[in-house]
């Protein structure tokens, strides 16, 4: 399994959470208490990851980068927006980005 296969696991794990229930289960409990409480777990997890990243510490700055991707990815879920939305988003910006190198380059000439 590549490295973006595991994003989309888990993306289906907790799109899955949301349509069959299953008791005890923490996604469970966010989609439950709704948008106001995923955004505040993906506001504490940002906090957390930065904190982590001032502290020089790799494994801890692992360790949040991974909480906060499982929080952004219940916040996609329960906006109904994929990984995929995010990486044509991406690829259009990275277009856009060589597409504004090219130009300098060539202006600077």
């Amino acid at each position: 399994m590549d490295n973006k296969e595991v994003l989309y696991q888990l993306y289906d794990i907790i799109s899955d959470r949301k349509i069959n229930p299953k008791q005890g289960s923490y996604t469970n409990y966010l989609f439950e208490k709704g948008l106001d409480k995923i955004l505040k777990k993906v506001g504490e997890e940002t906090a957390e990851t930065i904190i982590a990243a001032k502290n020089n510490d790799k494994n801890e700055v692992i360790y949040e980068l991974s909480d906060l991707l499982y929080h952004i990815s219940v916040l996609l879920s329960e906006k109904q927006i994929t990984w995929d939305d995010v990486f044509e988003e991406l690829k259009k910006r990275e277009l856009k980005e060589s597409n504004l190198k090219q130009f300098h380059e060539r202006t600077e000439i």
